[in-house]
């Protein structure tokens, strides 16, 4: 954490002499961007919940109508592609697959989109999504993006951002309702 340091005087009469000069020293933590963890329950199995996270229909209702494509092998690429300002076909996100075992764990990579940032290759993260049958019927999933590079502008938005999403996700596999997030 970075910490920065003000020093205040006070006078306390119109021509201070030595003595009735006060120096306070004041320190205050500035808040850092750091890692994203949270824990949802869904009432589903894993193998939905899997589903939902990497099939069509459940990232295109989640995650702005974008659907996720790629191989998810480790060592695999994905892209999550969908409509946005390069067209139809808008590459918003893109990596590599760390690891891949169905309803269990889906770890990747995360660079920006080539549209959003000049240096989207140098911008990276890494997204975790770790899937536990909590009881018959009940998963415990339990979301991480972590291991930013320096100076990625989307780590100050994942505290925003992935409540919004992981909200919409344990709607859309309760209900079969996406919650509409704004853009």
């Amino acid at each position: 954490m970075q910490t920065q340091t003000q020093t205040t005087t006070q006078t306390t009469a119109q021509t201070p002499t030595p003595t009735q000069t006060q120096t306070t020293t004041q320190t205050q933590t500035q808040p850092q961007p750091r890692d994203f963890e949270m824990t949802i329950y869904i009432k589903a199995d894993p193998p939905v919940v899997w589903e939902a996270i990497t099939g069509d229909e459940g990232s295109r209702a989640v995650m702005w109508g974008s659907v996720f494509r790629g191989d998810l092998v480790p060592g695999g690429r994905y892209e999550y592609v969908g409509p946005g300002q390069a067209g139809a076909d808008t590459v918003h996100v893109y990596g590599d697959v760390l690891q891949a075992e169905p309803g269990a764990i889906l770890q990747l990579t995360e660079h920006p989109g080539p549209v959003y940032r000049d240096n989207h290759a140098e911008l990276t993260s890494r997204m975790t999504w770790r899937l536990e049958a909590a009881a018959p019927g009940l998963t415990k999933l339990t979301f991480t993006n972590d291991e930013w590079s320096e100076g990625h502008p989307a780590q100050i938005e994942s505290a925003q951002t992935w409540p919004m999403v992981l909200s919409s996700l344990k709607s859309w596999v309760e209900t079969g309702e996406a919650i509409q997030l704004a853009s």
